[in-house]
């Protein structure tokens, strides 16, 4: 049975992968912003650990990590959680930039530094489910994109920099997945949103488990997800 520790389980893709992972009575570590929700992720996930963390504070991770247990071996560290804010770049003010910074890029990086010990011993995996944003940016999602072109970044390297401990890295690029990250992006241009048109969070799952999953003679470095319909 081996661990996982998962952002961003208590919706969308997050919790599609906790669900599969839990299914096949795999030990979950589950982050949450607070108690409150960290007891929410345990009625949810029972038998799951939980982790209090605010990865939009990601300078205050470290102590609170200080005061918590962390999985002595880590197979795989799952960054699922992301927060988007659109807007023009001459209209988004600094604190949108600051918070999807700190979400989206600065907060995995500072996770990954926490558990890499963990990830070493087991020769674990890091996947980083980034963004379609992350290969080609739009306008309007500048501040968003430039965090997950930031995210392609850090896993590019991390790679590079993990291979000789045996720790895998993997990038997803899922396109529009119908999440409620989605409906607020929906809300945000003022459009209607059907997700029908859209990637089932499931798909999305399948896909990071595939990476996982690989035998260990091959890496799995990159996936673009697109919307099939």
């Amino acid at each position: 049975m081996g661990a996982h520790l998962i952002t961003g389980a208590g919706s969308g893709i997050g919790a599609s992968v906790a669900a599969r992972l839990a299914e096949r009575g795999e030990q979950l570590w589950l982050l949450a912003r607070d108690a409150r929700r960290a007891a929410e992720l345990r009625e949810r996930f029972p038998g799951a650990r939980t982790l209090v963390g605010d990865l939009g504070e990601p300078g205050k991770l470290s102590w609170a990590f200080g005061h918590q247990e962390l999985p002595v071996e880590l197979d795989s560290l799952l960054h699922i959680a992301g927060v988007v804010r659109l807007g023009e770049v001459g209209e988004l003010p600094v604190k949108a930039w600051q918070e999807q910074l700190n979400v989206n890029l600065v907060a995995p990086a500072e996770l990954t530094r926490l558990l890499l010990p963990s990830l070493r011993l087991a020769k674990g995996h890091v996947v980083f489910v980034n963004s379609g944003a992350g290969l080609n940016a739009h306008a309007v999602w500048g501040a968003y994109a430039a965090s997950k072109h930031g995210l392609r970044a850090l896993a590019d390297s991390l790679r590079q920099e993990e291979h000789g401990h045996g720790v895998r890295v993997t990038s997803v690029y899922p396109g529009r997945t119908a999440t409620a990250m989605q409906v607020a992006v929906h809300q945000q241009e003022g459009r209607e949103y059907d997700p029908s048109r859209w990637i089932d969070p499931e798909s999305v799952a399948t896909a990071v488990l595939t990476a996982v999953d690989l035998p260990r003679d091959a890496e799995i470095t990159d996936i673009t997800v697109r919307p099939g319909r």
